[in-house]
């Protein structure tokens, strides 16, 4: 039998066998370390001494989380304003609203459900954005019903309350933006791996399982090969109709 961490970056599954991981620890703030390779995010103590940090993301060439987030954020802060324009246009001419009032069920209250910190200042910024989206959704939705009985404060309700809400639900969001490091950061995890006589740190996005399984559950082919200098891979393994990609060795440049 072997034992295998199975992890997730992006959309995709791979597998790590558990003997030569140490610990799975919380991503925390890195140090840099200048003119070392692009898929180094940098260095942090461990134990007693320092381990640099591989960019998974970065070895599979792939953007950084970092600028995942930001990518996210612009497509949330543009739904958002489409939500109020739309509101507006069903207020004024009173078509009906098609988008949701519910403030679980939207895309940023999606993420918002799946967010963890473990920094206190981005924890702080969180609940300043979970309420305020909380209110935008709800008095959105009570503007809607107020327009039934008063087609004029429901407007004014709209053009004042709800839009200053708005400013500063994006406002919270922009405060995400500018600390998008400790962001990720609470979502990523750090993998205390050992190769040969190294070890380093591998970023990854999320952990997802451990697997029990015979070693010839690992299906080569031709296509199994050394992916980059930084990365071997043995196989595959199909584990309950998830293709996971099981990686023979993972190397850190000097």
């Amino acid at each position: 039998m072997t034992d295998l961490i199975i992890f997730g970056v992006a959309k995709n599954r791979y597998a790590l066998k558990i003997e030569n991981i140490q610990r799975i620890i919380q991503c925390s703030q890195l140090t840099d370390i200048p003119n070392t390779s692009e898929v180094v995010d940098g260095m942090m103590s461990y134990e007693d001494g320092v381990v640099k940090v591989l960019s998974f993301r970065r070895v599979i060439g792939l953007e950084s989380y970092e600028e995942m987030l930001d990518a996210l954020f612009k497509k949330l802060k543009l739904g958002h304003a489409s939500w109020v324009d739309a509101l507006k246009l069903s207020i004024d001419t009173g078509s009906a609203f098609a988008k949701t009032t519910d403030p679980t069920m939207c895309e940023l209250g999606k993420w918002i459900d799946g967010f963890t910190s473990y920094d206190d200042k981005v924890t702080d910024v969180f609940r300043v954005l979970v309420e305020y989206h909380k209110q935008l959704h709800v008095r959105g939705g009570d503007a809607l019903e107020l327009y039934k009985t008063d087609k004029e404060k429901a407007k004014e309700m709209v053009d004042v309350e709800i839009n200053n809400i708005y400013n500063h639900t994006m406002g919270a969001l922009d405060d995400f933006v500018t600390d998008l490091e400790v962001v990720a950061n609470s979502f990523q995890k750090l993998i205390i791996y050992e190769s040969g006589a190294k070890t380093f740190a591998i970023k990854i996005d999320t952990i997802e399982d451990i697997a029990h399984i015979q070693e010839s559950d690992i299906i080569s082919s031709e296509d199994n090969y050394e992916f980059n200098e930084f990365l071997d891979l043995e196989g595959v393994l199909d584990l309950d109709g998830v293709l996971i990609n099981v990686i023979k060795t993972v190397n850190i440049p000097n």
